[in-house]
């Protein structure tokens, strides 16, 4: 089942589940018979979990606390932003504004995956490409590329290899996910390859614009603010007592914000211009539209550069290949004509 594998339910469903549950409650419709409605639409495999919520509401919990009950099916930012809604009885509004910032970054994150998909195909296609020159090999009788593998045998031994580079670097991504996250030696080397470092970079603080955007037009406070920005963007997570305490010295939020030198000199400008005029929500969430097509170009021209990288990588195979098989027949030649 997929919750087996998957212990935060996937953004599109979630988006989904909330736009209509905001335009439920906007219609008069009752919380707990609008969210029976919602578990009976969701895959059958996410049912228990929507449960768990409709126990917590039947026993008179707010949406908020009764989605905590879920424990981590729904993402921090939606939980806070759902108890806040709760607070100022905005429940309907709240839940229309997470489904649209969530639909936002749905859509932001397919073109990237549909960008690195052509990469991805040219990687699986060589790697086929290997397996069948292998095969091949036992065929033949000879070793085609050089690495000792060659027949069926040689086969298993090569899907053996691949599977294992292939967790390893699953494992790697976490890690260094979690060490960008961290403002760890990641982040370092990143932060100086060009196009991927910055679109890195502008996709982190789309995230955390969003979220800002959110929170401010919630009309929290600025520690508030920053917490549930954080849960959207870590690697941006910010000390809210701190800052809260730079506030109460006299100091901006865009001020503040400087100080953790966490973030860039236009988000900050973007915050000290909404601070200004009052519109603190709308300049984040514009900066948040430009910056995620920041990210999503810079990935783009990071993936055709892999891409022909990929290519160039098999086209190398393709030369050594043709070299080792000239080099083997016209050893055999010459053999033979020593021979004579």
């Amino acid at each position: 089942m997929m919750t087996l594998f998957r212990r935060e339910m996937p953004r599109p469903m979630l988006a989904d589940l909330l736009g209509r549950l905001g335009i439920s409650l906007a219609a008069g419709i009752d919380l707990r018979k609008a969210w029976r409605n919602e578990t009976a639409r969701v895959p059958a495999a996410w049912r228990s979990r929507m449960d768990l919520v409709a126990r917590a509401l039947a026993d008179g919990d707010q949406l908020g606390d009764a989605l905590a009950a879920a424990g981590d099916t729904f993402p921090p930012l939606v939980r806070g932003m759902v108890a806040v809604g709760d607070r100022t009885g905005h429940e309907a509004e709240t839940l229309r504004e997470l489904s649209a910032s969530l639909e936002r970054g749905v859509r932001t994150a397919r073109e990237l995956r549909r960008s690195l998909s052509g990469p991805l195909f040219q990687l699986v296609v060589a790697a086929a490409v290997v397996g069948f020159l292998i095969f091949m090999a036992g065929m033949m009788q000879h070793d085609i590329l050089g690495f000792g593998l060659r027949g069926s045998r040689g086969l298993v031994v090569y899907l053996v290899w691949l599977a294992a580079a292939v967790a390893a670097g699953a494992v790697a991504f976490r890690w260094a996910l979690s060490n960008w996250r961290r403002h760890g030696l990641v982040r370092l080397v990143l932060d100086r390859v060009p196009v991927v470092g910055p679109a890195a970079r502008a996709a982190e603080a789309a995230a955390w614009c969003r979220a800002a955007s959110l929170a401010s037009g919630a009309g929290l406070d600025a520690g508030r603010l920053v917490t549930l920005a954080s849960t959207a963007a870590p690697g941006l997570a910010v000390d809210a007592t701190s800052l809260e305490e730079r506030l109460r010295g006299g100091s901006s939020l865009s001020e503040a914000l400087e100080h953790t030198r966490r973030f860039s000199r236009r988000l900050l400008d973007v915050v000290a211009v909404g601070e200004t005029t009052g519109s603190t929500a709308e300049s984040l969430e514009r900066l948040a539209g430009h910056l995620d097509d920041e990210a999503r170009l810079g990935f783009e021209a990071a993936a055709r550069a892999a891409g022909g990288l990929v290519w160039a990588v098999v086209a190398a195979l393709i030369g050594m290949l043709v070299v080792r098989i000239f080099s083997s027949y016209v050893g055999v030649i010459q053999n033979a004509v020593r021979g004579a």
